[in-house]
């Protein structure tokens, strides 16, 4: 039994993260994610999910998953190495592998995890000669809380990490000049393909140019590109017209792809076959659900035969920050469906989603420490499956709230 100062604790920590205003509430959604949902009995317009294509509530998404569940079961109860690797699994794998222009792809249970698995093996698990050295790691100082949580596995007498501001090519490349001679085993240079927080893409050309210069590996997570960018939807790396270009991909279907769960890496074949072997986030977890992996696989099949949604989802982004702009917000440019109103003030942002929300508008705002100090925004997700009439009731809305708190 734990102590009544444990509990103490707790409270005091929850109770500062109320007077912080940082204290998270959980929105319950009573029926499917979609471009309209119900919150509390109440019908609102949805632009706080990454559902970007309006597959997680797409009849044939849902109907893919349904017949599954026959054939296949719930689940398999098991991880991948015992009895948990299913013939859909590899077709999953190979598909989307082909879809990425790697040579293989491994399945994990979230993109999450298959961050942390990456890195930890790469590190800690690599080793040559008498497993004595030293990789180094360089990253976006906006990169994705897993990215960050993945270097803390990465043992410290093995890994030097270096952060650079974000976006700032110059900096980089002058820590790759900088450790031209310092012996590094390896070098990685890691970032997102899109940063959540702006809709912002990396600059995948000059960052591939540097890698290749200085022999160093390029990981890119592109959790928020698949399924969005690209002729095809194959990401960033596509869009840059780098496809099959990039050394190792991480991403997930839980997000354009269906929204359920469901993270990958895909690169070389020795690399994927290195991660089966030692990555222990990967040994370690159950399979991805058959109903999980037939599904993902009917979303990029939907990819290749319905073109249209990604020409609908780029101009319903289009046509809502255009909108936005009109009204006098400041809104940051972009060509993703990640359309951030920058506010500045956590307070009113804070103020203005809840009066948005009142108005049936759910969207999520975004402070300190999420965002950098002085940069709350309010984040709109465009999707698909959003109507003209639903983006243009939003822009009123937003129009109404923003005259009332005197904002535009």
């Amino acid at each position: 039994m734990y102590s009544k100062k444990f509990t103490e604790s707790i409270n005091q920590e929850l109770e500062a993260l109320k007077r912080a205003g940082k204290f998270k509430i959980e929105r319950e959604l009573e029926g499917a994610q979609g471009p309209e949902v119900e919150i509390s009995g109440k019908k609102v317009f949805m632009f706080a999910s990454n559902n970007y294509l309006g597959l997680a509530n797409h009849p044939e998404i849902d109907k893919a998953a349904k017949d599954s569940i026959g054939t296949y079961g719930f689940g398999l109860s098991s991880v991948r190495f015992i009895s948990g690797t299913g013939t859909i699994h590899k077709i999953l794998e190979k598909k989307l592998s082909e879809f990425l222009g790697t040579e293989d792809a491994i399945l994990y249970s979230t993109n999450f995890m298959a961050n942390l698995g990456f890195f930890a093996t790469i590190t800690n698990e690599l080793f040559g000669g008498d497993g004595k050295h030293q990789d180094a790691i360089y990253s976006d100082e906006l990169n994705h809380a897993s990215i960050i949580d993945a270097f803390k596995l990465c043992k410290r007498e093995n890994t030097v990490k270096r952060i650079y501001p974000h976006g700032d090519m110059a900096t980089l490349e002058k820590f790759l000049e900088e450790d031209r001679d310092k012996g590094y085993r390896f070098k990685i240079i890691v970032t997102d393909g899109v940063f959540s927080m702006e809709g912002y893409l990396a600059d995948l050309p000059k960052l591939r140019e540097l890698a290749e210069k200085h022999e160093a590996m390029l990981f890119v997570d592109d959790a928020h590109a698949i399924g969005v960018l690209g002729k095809t939807g194959a990401g960033t790396s596509e869009h840059f017209g780098l496809l099959g270009k990039i050394d190792v991909l991480s991403g997930t279907f839980g997000k354009a792809l269906g929204g359920a769960v469901g993270g990958y890496i895909a690169g070389k074949k020795e690399i994927i076959e290195l991660l089966r072997q030692k990555s222990r986030t990967y040994l370690f977890s159950n399979s991805v659900p058959p109903s999980v992996v037939i599904a993902s696989i009917k979303a990029l099949n939907l990819l290749k035969e319905k073109p249209e949604l990604l020409n609908k989802v780029k101009d319903n982004a289009e046509y809502f920050r255009t909108g936005a702009k009109k009204l006098g917000f400041n809104v940051l440019d972009g060509i993703h469906p990640i359309v951030p109103v920058m506010l500045n003030d956590a307070a009113k942002t804070q103020e203005m989603s809840k009066k948005l929300l009142e108005k049936g508008i759910f969207v999520v705002g975004l402070w300190f420490p999420v965002v950098p100090e002085g940069t709350a925004r309010l984040r709109f997700q465009i999707s698909a499956a959003h109507t003209k009439e639903q983006i243009d009731q939003a822009l009123k809305v937003l129009a109404e709230v923003g005259k009332e708190m005197g904002l535009i």
